[in-house]
């Protein structure tokens, strides 16, 4: 759904942001191919091969990514947050599905106009080039933890994960935001439902974290959460 613009200026996330890397009078040329969206939770933002006509920088709420297997089954191969580019593609084509995991606002660009933008400002591409680096380190890192963690050092990988994104969007991490649900997780982590809401238990137990509602943790031992990512 289409919303009424603001100001990239008065963007509170802006030094986070695609368009970070202009100035001034420059973004008045961004804007005049910009969109505001919202999706509630849930809802879809764009299909797995699908035409990436639109590229999407969010500016609040979070998205998951997933790609459905041969057999039905779903695989979450990311999460994304405010600040982060979404809809980047090789080819013509989405390459996996994106879903509004709560209510998320973004800015929408139509993909051929914002490549000609690259034109006149080479540091817009340049910074996406960046977004697309930073997209296939947290591919690498979700490999590392499908394939060589135990189920406890991936759930305290995954929450620390959650806990410096929230600090590189200027928020405080002791009490970590977990917007999506154990499900979610699962599936992020290559993990049963079950196991998730275990792990987390034994982790409460030990007093590594302390579950505030299902929604929120708080690291009260972010030093073992730490450690324990690390396989310590």
């Amino acid at each position: 759904m289409a919303v009424r613009p603001q100001l990239c200026e008065a963007c509170s996330i802006k030094d986070l942001t695609f368009c970070s890397s202009l100035h001034g009078a420059e973004h008045d040329h961004l804007r005049q191919i910009l969109t505001h969206v919202q999706f509630d939770g849930h809802n879809t933002i764009f299909h797995e091969a699908e035409d990436a006509d639109y590229v999407f920088n969010i500016t609040s709420g979070s998205v998951k990514l997933y790609k459905l297997l041969g057999d039905g089954r779903r695989q979450i191969t990311g999460f994304l947050f405010a600040g982060d580019f979404l809809g980047l593609a090789l080819n013509t084509n989405y390459l996996y599905t994106a879903e509004a995991v709560e209510p998320v606002t973004a800015c929408r660009f139509p993909r051929q106009k914002l490549e000609k933008l690259f034109v006149n400002f080479p540091q817009l591409e340049k910074r996406m080039l960046g977004m697309a680096v930073d997209e296939l380190a947290a591919a690498q890192d979700q490999m590392l933890l499908l394939g060589r963690k135990t189920a406890k050092e991936k759930v305290a990988s995954f929450l620390l994960m959650l806990a410096r994104r929230q600090e590189h969007r200027g928020e405080d991490s002791d009490m970590i935001s977990v917007p999506m649900s154990r499900s979610d997780i699962a599936d992020y982590l290559g993990l049963t439902i079950e196991t998730v809401s275990r792990t987390l238990t034994q982790l409460r137990k030990e007093a590594t974290i302390s579950l505030k509602d299902n929604r929120h943790i708080e690291a009260v031992g972010r030093e073992m959460l730490e450690d324990l990512a690390e396989g310590l």
